[in-house]
């Protein structure tokens, strides 16, 4: 058991009144961390030093915010084993997620590194003669990072690293369900050199979660907010961002769907799936929550899928190599079980797996999934291939859109211009065509539709979202004014 205490101007410090709340390891019930609660005059504190850290990073050098951002890799790097520690014993996390999570947001990093050189400055040809215009890019200000629990290392580094490129200064706001993880990233940054002030860490009880967030995006100097996780939280987010006129992005729940047509390779198909449905237990927010197959190779589809699943398994990360962990919680266990209950009770054929164990679900096959259940709409969050069968292209784009979510989908075809085209009717912000929904690079532009939510980061986009565009003119000769 470890302690994570609030950093605030580049101190690690105790919570008003020395309070804390303990994270207990899933597995065992122990205590995993035990984590300064913080209140909403220490949130205050960490927005003013943020504020106060802001004049002198918003004029440091791009060249110096790359050093550092690309240190902070490095150090991210050297600190796998306390990541992977870290992860087992809050979120029940396997080491090849951890693997995975540090290995990303280290990519993450160093893309966000390049974009500091990123000219802020663009002429704008005038059409008045004399003038000369340009837009110019400038740090917004202080930004509020809202990191869940799922995938804590990159989502994490994704709320903050470039915002600090772009020279704002930040806030994260810690999960309540791993904030021994999220204080290690602020730690790695201070360890690669981050002045002080420039990022502050936020860990709060649950029950105090709401309070703490109204008071960080009513803070005058917050001027950006990211969030990342469930719809229903992200609608309160956005809700109080709207009060207070502060631009928000938000990156929410999914339903992603994978459509494997007629044509498609289907042992490719099948590897795909079963990554995007099984990895961390299903528990991403690009996860594969629906299998659109063809009828026509659809039994084809189902007996090599079932011969895949048969390899993969789940147990205590630190008790063997299992490649899938646990689930985060014995109400999430039950919940996806009573999804696969109700869709088994309304006509659903359990193909295999479904073998529940406290927090240890092993992976789940449904065939014959239909509007009718849970399922079908419900995101499961959890190690699940639901798969439904379509007739045709036109039915396999029917069923992907009818969702309220827009995350993320992928489509299996040879013929890649038809899988293109379908790819364009899909109602998601992302879409592979023969790739996994489980897909990310740190450069291009990541984010959801519909109940998905709205904003994009990563590359120039998310240079977009952290910074003002303004309109700045030059006038070279005297005016002549109507009046």
């Amino acid at each position: 058991m470890l302690e994570a205490r609030l950093i605030i101007g580049g101190e690690a410090v105790s919570a008003r009144g020395d309070a804390i709340f303990e994270r207990r390891d899933p597995v065992t019930d122990v205590v995993a961390t035990r984590a300064a609660a913080a209140s909403v005059e220490d949130a205050i504190r960490a927005a003013n030093a943020a504020a106060a850290a802001f004049p002198y990073w918003s004029t440091v050098s791009p060249e110096e915010r790359s050093r550092i951002l690309i240190k902070a890799a490095d150090v991210l790097r050297s600190r796998l084993p306390d990541f992977v520690e870290a992860m087992a014993e809050e979120i029940g996390a396997s080491e090849v997620w951890a693997n995975f999570n540090c290995q990303l947001a280290e990519n993450i990093l160093r893309d966000a590194a390049e974009r500091t050189n990123i000219s802020m400055e663009t002429e704008v040809p005038s059409a008045h003669p004399g003038v000369t215009a340009m837009t110019v890019r400038q740090p917004a200000g202080v930004v509020l990072g809202i990191a869940p629990w799922n995938a804590p290392v990159v989502l994490a580094v994704r709320a903050v690293a470039v915002p600090l490129a772009c020279g704002n200064t930040a806030i994260l706001k810690a999960s309540e369900l791993c904030p021994r993880t999220h204080s290690l990233i602020v730690e790695i940054f201070s360890e690669a050199g981050l002045p002080d002030g420039v990022l502050n860490l936020i860990t709060n009880a649950p029950e105090k979660a709401a309070e703490i967030v109204e008071a960080l995006i009513a803070h005058e100097a917050v001027r950006r907010v990211n969030f990342t996780g469930s719809t229903r939280v992200g609608r309160d987010v956005a809700t109080q961002c709207a009060r207070h006129l502060k631009p928000c992005l938000l990156e929410l729940s999914g339903k992603a769907p994978l459509l494997v047509l007629d044509d498609a390779d289907i042992e490719e198909a099948v590897k795909a799936a079963a990554f995007g449905a099984f990895f961390n237990q299903g528990q991403i927010c690009i996860s594969t929550e629906r299998i659109i197959v063809d009828q026509s190779i659809a039994g084809d589809f189902l007996a090599l899928f079932a011969q895949k699943m048969a390899t993969l398994e789940a147990g205590d990360p630190r008790t063997g190599t299992y490649p899938l962990g646990v689930m985060i919680s014995r109400e999430a266990a039950i919940r996806v079980k009573s999804l696969v209950e109700d869709a088994v009770a309304k006509g659903a054929k359990l193909v295999s797996g479904f073998q529940l164990n406290d927090i240890i679900m092993q992976p789940t096959l449904l065939d014959g999934v239909n509007s009718a259940m849970r399922i079908f709409s419900e995101e499961s969050f959890g190690p699940v291939a639901a798969v439904i069968r379509v007739n045709g292209v036109e039915e396999a784009i029917s069923v992907a859109n009818d969702s309220q979510f827009g995350l993320a989908a992928s489509v299996f075809g040879r013929d890649t211009d038809r899988a293109m085209d379908v790819a364009r009717q899909i109602e998601t912000g992302i879409c592979h065509i023969n790739g996994p929904t489980i897909f990310d690079e740190p450069n291009m532009p990541f984010g959801g539709m519909k109940a998905s939510g709205y904003g994009r980061f990563g590359g120039e986009a998310g240079i977009a979202e952290f910074t003002e565009l303004r309109w700045i003119s030059v006038h070279n000769k005297p005016h002549n004014y109507p009046i």
